[in-house]
């Protein structure tokens, strides 16, 4: 009976990206492990794919056995969660409520990236990275630390992207602009599939909310849209039963987030920014990161 490595609903490259690494690597520990992914894949994480010659990871509903990657709260999990034996988990972010009937292998790190935690788990075990891999968890470590301008890059993703380059034969910064224009645009996109790009679900306190963040070269080119942005989002919100809906625009190139807010209490988001919401946004400077810039202080302010 196979593994399923899986990551979050909404999947972004970390996700993939890990979930294809973290397989290989017990593969090589001699496990039955497959990839897998619970939701469909953005146009940076296929720009990956392709590049580096990897098949997109089987979509799932439902799994025996699963080793979970970046991500550990129930709510962005796929939905068989519930009927799954969890073996492990690999991740990079806070602690959510996951509760397990047996002890499992867990292995969280106060990392930019989840990928940069595998990548450091097949050299401990003297597991070689052939290049495609290589590739795809250097995308994953360029893509969740913004070609390492996000406040969560540490050195250590710094260094593994570093290794992985080498090994994945790239020019480090050349590849990861590319990787990230790649994913900048929303040509072809509908408002709902921006609006959808990398959602998470959250409880701060008594709130239960999404927040879905889209990075782009040009915020204007999504602001134009922010009417529509604003329904999909209340339908989002709707759906997924919740009462705030959040979506950070985040400029790439300017290190800064247009958040658009949508639903109820408003000004919760006014006590955790200190800022007033003005026609459902409020921009912030120098805010990149929903896992250190956003989720902590919305949770605080919800204390």
């Amino acid at each position: 009976m196979s593994i399923y490595v899986v990551g979050h609903k909404s999947p972004d490259t970390d996700s993939i990206c890990s979930a294809i690494g973290m397989a290989y690597y017990e593969k090589a520990m001699g496990f039955d492990a497959v990839p897998a992914r619970a939701g469909e894949i953005n146009k940076e994480t296929k720009y990956a794919l392709d590049y580096f010659k990897v098949d997109v990871p089987e979509l799932i509903s439902d799994a025996k056995e699963v080793i979970l990657v970046d991500h550990n709260e129930p709510a962005q999990a796929f939905d068989g969660i519930e009927n799954a034996k969890i073996l492990a988990l690999i991740d990079h972010h806070r602690l959510g409520g996951l509760c397990t009937p047996d002890p499992i292998y867990i292995n969280v790190r106060p990392v930019g990236c989840t990928a940069t935690i595998v990548a450091d788990m097949c050299w401990r075990h003297e597991v070689e990275i052939p290049a495609e891999i290589a590739g795809l968890l250097l995308s994953a470590i360029l893509s969740d630390t913004v070609l390492f301008k996000s406040p969560t890059c540490t050195e250590k993703d710094k260094k593994a992207a570093e290794t992985l380059a080498a090994i994945a034969g790239v020019e480090l910064k050349e590849y990861g602009m590319a990787l990230l224009k790649a994913g900048a645009g929303i040509d072809g996109m509908t408002p709902a599939q921006v609006a959808d790009t990398d959602l998470k679900k959250f409880e701060f306190g008594s709130t239960k909310a999404i927040v879905s963040q889209i990075s782009v070269m040009d915020p204007e080119e999504v602001l134009a849209i922010k009417a529509d942005l604003l329904e999909a989002m209340k339908a989002n919100a709707a759906a997924k039963e919740v009462s705030l809906a959040l979506l950070m625009v985040t400029d790439i190139l300017n290190e800064s987030t247009h958040l658009l807010v949508a639903g109820e209490p408003a000004d919760l988001v006014e006590k955790a920014f200190e800022k007033k919401v003005e026609d459902n946004c409020v921009f912030l400077p120098g805010v990149m990161s929903r896992k250190k810039q956003i989720v902590p202080q919305m949770t605080n302010a919800a204390k």
